[in-house]
């Protein structure tokens, strides 16, 4: 990947607050958790939550449910596959997101194959819910607690999708939320860069995504809340959140590179 110019100090405080609140993480709830019954993976490109997802299945030794067809984002998982190791050796071109994290769990994370399930048709956040929602009901699947898993940057949305679309349900789930990472930035004299996790986006992919969260996730008019398109359940933004958006979104030398 190219290397990402230096960000300001303020720029990389900005990124890493509003980074950190949407990869929403449960995982102090996580280690009292006695009832979780059921792993949901909502397909992604970001490595760090797909392991996350089989690691959690594995070791509970419980159903990993895998959401996902085939959508615009699709390519980035089959690009961050091919990057990968070991996943490399997988088959990606025009299979579902599903399909292929379907085979890194069986493959490499030897979860077994009456353990996988696969809903292979959604193309968004949306339909990852309700479909997972359909294939729980038609599988009599009525965990008490669940862990839901998806890309970092969409972990807060998800978790509000989830909630809207179980908001009517005689029997609820309560979901624990698990990002695999919370992306952190860094400067070094050079680029700017993670400080961890191998298999994530090219940083101005990662500043786009995180800058285009806060519209969608807004209760008004606009934004996919109750009082706008009702995708989701409503979310409270803290201020802190807004002013690291705001940061970001009205940094002029930002914009340039992420507009290119």
């Amino acid at each position: 990947m190219t290397p990402f110019p230096p960000l300001s100090p303020e720029l990389i405080d900005a990124a890493n607050r509003l980074g950190e609140w949407l990869a929403q993480d449960d995982s102090a709830a996580l280690a009292d958790a006695k009832d979780i019954g059921l792993v949901v993976l909502a397909g992604n490109a970001a490595i760090p939550a797909i392991d996350a997802a089989c690691r959690e299945a594995a070791a509970r030794q419980v159903p990993l449910l895998i959401s996902g067809g085939i959508g615009h984002s699709t390519p980035f998982l089959y690009a961050a596959v091919a990057r990968h190791p070991r996943y490399n050796l997988l088959p990606t071109t025009g299979r579902s997101e599903a399909a292929i994290l379907a085979d890194i769990a069986s493959r490499f994370w030897n979860i077994p194959a009456d353990k996988l399930l696969v809903e292979d048709k959604s193309t968004n956040c949306g339909e990852n819910a309700a479909f997972t929602r359909d294939m729980m009901h038609a599988l009599h699947l009525q965990p008490r607690q669940a862990i839901l898993v998806q890309d970092p940057t969409m972990q807060r949305r998800t978790a509000a999708t989830f909630a809207r679309v179980w908001r009517d349900a005689e029997r609820q789930v309560e979901w624990l939320n698990v990002p695999g990472i919370v992306p952190t930035l860094t400067n070094t004299p050079r680029e700017t860069r993670f400080v961890a996790g191998e298999g994530l986006w090219s940083v101005d992919r990662y500043l786009s995504l995180i800058v285009g969260e806060i519209p969608r996730l807004r209760n008004d008019k606009d934004g996919y809340g109750p009082n706008g398109r009702g995708f989701i359940a409503a979310v409270d933004i803290p201020e802190r959140v807004l002013a690291a958006w705001q940061t970001l979104r009205n940094d002029p030398s930002l914009n340039a590179v992420l507009t290119r």
